[in-house]
């Protein structure tokens, strides 16, 4: 077999650059570099900047590429070039954005996703300029519940910067990293990878003016929570959980993780998710399957304001499943739950705003 050129370039073009979604070549990510010796073949892959959280999968799929469509035998050596590209620092990356609120659980399975989601399209039906970013790398879900799966967002050069644009549905700004990844595949990312594809979708992302950005958090404590931490002025945390004991306990964990001397992050309220059961044939019965007012009593005991409850209704799950958020029909019991919840939000946070200081990003301090 005769390797040339034009071989490596016609077969390094099925490499699609998740980012982007165009092929490495045509995005002229493949550098003028290309050296072949016998079933030898070396070139580099140009990315903008060191942090690009895709670097490795591409490298990877490049050589898997060679392998699958010229020969296994190919032996392929891929080197990293980078044009390093400004961002700003932590803390000031949206500098248009008035309110940063972390929507988090202390497990998973509260349904702090579909709070998150209804609380966004509830801000915008207030008139709010609403933008909502899915940081839970790992488990995204954000682009089912907007029927926006086949989005694929895009990129486009604002005053000198390329910055992708985020998918805008039911007046809420979107993104997710489900918009980039097979939604059929675990994405199998260590911490640091999955920290590097947060902060690029927040600090390379074109969010402009916005006077709720809503951050739906993975469930638990984790590194990306820490990240966030560390790249934004986070104004309050809303805390969701049901009523059982077992995710009150996990609840209190996270509260602790906002208010810890290292983080400072003010709590805004507790969220009662599944508050109780009503079957729609029975519109007035209410069936306290899980437990009754445990966040109630949570929030007494911690001294943070209940927000609200949310009951558990079938049309709740249908409308996650079909991508039409039950905030949108505001006449409904879960419609008017979730209008509530976000006049709730906006009161206290405007009264934190008042009260308190604003929110200091978490310093790394290495010892």
């Amino acid at each position: 077999m005769t390797l040339y050129p034009k071989l490596i370039t016609d077969t390094l073009a099925t490499v699609r650059y998740p980012g982007t979604g165009k092929d490495i070549v045509s995005a002229e990510m493949v550098a003028d570099n290309i050296r072949i010796d016998g079933m030898h073949v070396s070139f580099s892959l140009i990315f903008e900047k060191p942090t690009d959280p895709f670097m490795k999968s591409v490298v990877k799929a490049a050589e898997a590429a060679i392998h699958t469509y010229i020969s296994p035998e190919v032996e392929v050596e891929i080197g990293i070039e980078t044009l390093k590209e400004a961002r700003p620092e932590p803390g000031k990356m949206l500098p248009e954005v008035k309110n940063v609120i972390a929507v988090s659980s202390g497990k998973g399975g509260v349904g702090k996703s579909t709070v998150a989601a209804n609380l966004a399209v509830a801000l915008a039906q207030l008139g709010y300029k609403v933008g909502l970013l899915d940081a839970d790398i790992f488990g995204p879900s954000m682009p089912k519940m907007f029927q926006e799966e086949d989005a694929r967002p895009y990129m486009d050069t604002i005053n000198g910067r390329d910055l992708i644009i985020p998918v805008e549905k039911y007046g809420v700004k979107l993104l997710s990293i489900g918009f980039f990844v097979n939604p059929d595949t675990a994405t199998l990312w260590r911490g640091g990878m999955a920290s590097n594809a947060l902060k690029q979708l927040v600090g390379d992302s074109n969010w402009g003016e916005l006077d709720y950005f809503i951050l739906d958090t993975p469930p638990g404590t984790s590194d990306i929570h820490l990240t966030l931490l560390q790249t934004l002025a986070i104004t309050g945390a809303v805390i969701v959980s049901t009523p059982q004991q077992v995710a009150l306990a996990d609840a209190r964990k996270g509260i602790d993780m906002y208010t810890n001397d290292k983080v400072n992050v003010p709590i805004l309220g507790l969220i009662e998710n599944m508050a109780w059961f009503t079957p729609a044939e029975l519109p007035e019965n209410k069936y306290y399957i899980f437990g009754k007012n445990g966040c109630k009593q949570l929030s007494e005991q911690m001294n943070v304001p209940l927000l609200g409850q949310i009951p558990l209704v079938q049309s709740i799950c249908e409308n996650g499943d079909n991508g039409t958020p039950a905030a949108l029909d505001k006449d409904s019991v879960t419609g008017k739950a979730f209008m509530e919840l976000a006049q709730r939000v906006v009161e206290e946070t405007e009264r934190r705003n008042k009260e308190q200081a604003p929110t200091q990003i978490v310093e790394m301090t290495k010892k």
